[in-house]
């Protein structure tokens, strides 16, 4: 099998942008396209150098004078619910999840609308269209599987409401969540977190040791969730991966 590195392809350097997780600070971004018959093999290289997906782009920070945001994934096979994270597992044990093919449709499209106008209301994607959706969920040079997450019907007759859904990417040594959007009348159920839940019991599944978080980024309180589902890796200095202790995580967040 031909090995890659990332000094085999070509970068380009986003502008700067204001930062969406700590205040004050900018942002720029390394990215580089995917695409042809090499596109899984260099997505599966790059995200484990902390690289993320975008449609046929994969990129990572690359912010002057900062390194707050770190790569995260959980370690799926020594991980061990919570106290708090049964309780939400219980509370959603109505939901009945479906992997369908990443195709864009108008259900989702409105509840993704719906949890932007809640959750990002002047976020970057608040204005994005259908079309934009589109690209967003059916553009993937690599696989990639939605997954709908729903009210259970009595006997399953129809398909009950749509409460979620995650975009994910399937690599060789994990799942890796790209996006995932939930209706905001449900806050009991903590939506968000029950989806990692799911996903983590997925990769469980399939016999994947990780699940990729995306970035993890200590005094944003916007991240700060991530850091519950332990134990948890971050891609630190030198490119190496290692293991996030309570000490670097600060205060007990997991409530």
């Amino acid at each position: 099998m031909t090995e890659h590195s990332p000094s085999d392809l070509q970068f380009y350097l986003t502008a700067e942008t204001a930062c969406p997780y700590l205040p004050e600070r900018h942002e720029r971004k390394l990215f580089t396209h995917l695409a042809g018959k090499r596109s899984a093999d260099l997505h599966n290289m790059l995200s484990k150098h902390g690289f993320r997906r975008s449609q046929n782009i994969a990129y990572r920070p690359a912010c002057e004078g900062c390194q707050a945001c770190m790569s995260a994934r959980v370690l799926v096979g020594r991980f061990e619910q919570s106290s708090n994270q049964r309780r939400i597992w219980r509370k959603n044990l109505d939901i009945v999840s479906t992997d369908v093919f990443p195709h864009a449709t108008q259900e989702q499209y409105l509840l993704f609308k719906r949890y932007l106008k809640d959750r990002h209301r002047n976020g970057g994607m608040s204005e994005m269209s259908h079309l934009d959706y589109e690209f967003m969920v059916e553009d993937t040079p690599v696989q990639s599987v939605v997954v709908e997450y729903r009210e259970r019907t009595p006997l399953d007759e129809k398909p009950g409401r749509l409460l979620a859904v995650a975009l994910t990417d399937i690599l060789p040594d994990g799942i890796s969540m790209v996006y995932s959007f939930f209706e905001k009348d449900q806050p009991r159920r903590s939506l968000g977190k029950y989806m990692v839940l799911d996903q983590i019991e997925r990769a469980r599944a399939a016999g994947l040791p990780y699940l990729y978080l995306g970035y993890w980024v200590k005094d944003s309180p916007k991240m700060a969730y991530k850091s519950s589902f332990k134990p948890l890796e971050v891609l630190g200095n030198g490119d190496q991966w290692q293991q996030l202790d309570d000490a670097q995580v600060g205060p007990e967040r997991d409530k």
